[in-house]
């Protein structure tokens, strides 16, 4: 067997990767599907399309490279997280649309449960702060409000998933309902401690029991995937969400290391061990991955709109075509213009959370470009993850010698410089930046042999290496001007009158 099939589900397409032994990509399929907006602040997609696209380009990735299933070791999946899916068990329908991550619907709901004073004991068990971002007010949602699912959920019937329980649903053609470890920590309803659905949670966010999918390792053998043509037989055997396979794929594997991800949202990570370090700065705490009998930890701080910000440049002002333009357009000019652009469009994530916050431009003036605001749009993105950086500094207790980078933005040559210039330590680019796939890929390659347990932390190819080259003084005064920008965009919408 020559290969190792990766399923990357994200928030915005399906794509599929075919790895061979050394962790070279030997093929990539990808398909965009359909982003739902019922009302502003509402984010749902089609939980059909997520599996057909899923598949389809599974299929494609094999045909690229002439393999058949029989060349596939394993399949691993990574997946979009606390997306959250309710469907039929006996007919295998959705009962509603996926209600993703970014949706804030519930967020007031969610307000109710902090000044009920739920919060200290759903963070010591989950690890999580309560918010709508998680996955257990969503299904309370679709329970609440999708006529007749509260009885049938009742009755036992309905199954609910995130995105990784719905896949392995959909490949092994019902045969399994089953989660990671990594998975069922971002759904608020899991303690992390245990290593089980938390009952007491559940009776608070009423999910009966029955709902919910078996936890297991991340890496072993769930299912075959059996239910579709061109992949049978194919063992399904890896599964993590996209945040922890990056942070396995760039090789984290040791306390203190650090990645960032820059996908739609940014997700920064760092492995603490075995150890779950709780946060006082409004970091969460979250499993990284369960193999065999040892679960791991992390500390992440998760970034609403990162790249997410070019593609509103692109779809929403028109300032760019493409959104590889928007480098260019960036560097047309020298600096910001003193213009510094909050994204906050769904509001807030870590360490503010603040689902009450919206998207701010400060520091206009008439000699303002569409450079300028190109620049503080890409800046703002490096701006939110030193905020996330310095939380995370404050809880572990770590100095982080070097900032592992991936995802889309991490590409942009430009960004990555300035991300190192206002973190101060060195920023690192793998190679192989597909590592959320190369993760998921590794969980399930190892599940069956396919590489050794020897992934070394350090022997990872790398790229590129940017070192810091803007003084530290002028560091903190950009620092200074972004902070006061954001608390000026925080607690927007009437819904609260408390500034987080």
């Amino acid at each position: 067997m020559q290969y190792v099939l990766a399923l990357d589900q994200g928030t915005t397409s399906s794509r599929a990767l075919l790895f061979d032994e050394q962790g070279a990509v030997r093929s990539v399929a990808q398909r965009e599907f359909e982003q739902i907006f019922p009302q502003p602040g509402w984010v749902e997609h089609n939980p059909e399309q997520i599996a057909s696209s899923q598949i389809a380009v599974a299929l494609e990735a094999l045909a690229q490279a002439a393999a058949r299933p029989s060349d596939v070791a394993a399949i691993g999946i990574a997946n979009q997280r606390e997306t959250t899916i309710v469907w039929n068990r006996e007919t295998g329908i959705p009962v509603y649309n996926a209600i993703v991550w970014q949706d804030r619907r519930t967020a007031d709901f969610c307000e109710r449960l902090r000044s009920e004073g739920h919060g200290p004991l759903i963070q010591q068990r989950t690890g999580l702060l309560i918010d709508s971002y998680f996955s257990a007010s969503k299904i309370s949602w679709i329970l609440d409000n999708v006529p007749g699912t509260r009885s049938l959920a009742e009755a036992g019937k309905l199954a609910f998933g995130t995105v990784d329980a719905w896949l392995l649903w959909k490949l092994t053609g019902g045969r399994v309902h089953a989660t990671d470890a990594s998975n069922a920590s971002r759904t608020m309803l899991f303690n992390i401690h245990t290593g089980a659905w938390d009952s007491e949670l559940l009776d608070l966010f009423r999910v009966p029991i029955s709902m919910m999918p078996a936890v297991r390792s991340s890496s072993e053998v769930y299912g075959e995937a059996s239910a579709v043509n061109g992949l049978q037989r194919i063992p399904l055997a890896g599964i993590a969400g996209d945040q922890q396979a990056a942070l396995f794929g760039q090789r984290c594997t040791r306390p203190g290391l650090t990645k960032n991800t820059y996908g739609t949202g940014c997700f920064m990570l760092q492995n603490t061990g075995r150890r779950a370090v709780p946060s006082s700065n409004r970091l969460v705490t979250t499993v990284a991955w369960k193999i065999g009998d040892v679960t791991e930890y992390a500390l992440e701080g998760s970034v609403f709109v990162g790249g997410a910000v070019v593609q509103w440049l692109r779809d929403g002002l028109g300032l760019i075509r493409r959104s590889e333009e928007v480098e260019s357009l960036a560097k047309s000019v020298p600096d910001n213009g003193g213009v510094y652009f909050v994204p906050a469009f769904v509001g807030l994530g870590a360490p503010h959370w603040d689902s009450y916050a919206r998207g701010s431009i400060f520091g206009l003036t008439r000699g303002a470009t569409a450079g300028h605001l190109a620049r503080a749009a890409l800046e703002s993105i490096a701006y939110q993850v030193a905020d996330l950086l310095d939380a995370m500094r404050l809880d572990s207790g770590d100095s982080v010698q070097e900032l592992r980078v991936d995802g889309g933005a991490a590409a942009n040559d430009s960004l990555m410089q300035f991300q190192s210039d206002i973190l101060g330590v060195p920023v690192v680019r793998p190679a192989v930046t597909e590592t959320t796939a190369l993760g998921a890929a590794y969980l399930a390659g190892l599940a069956v042999g396919f590489w050794k347990t020897d992934l070394d932390a350090s022997s990872a190819a790398k790229d590129r290496r940017f070192e810091p080259q803007l003084p530290a003084s002028q560091a903190r005064l950009l620092r200074n001007r972004w902070n006061q920008a954001v608390s000026r965009s925080k607690n927007w919408e009437s819904g609260s009158t408390e500034t987080k």
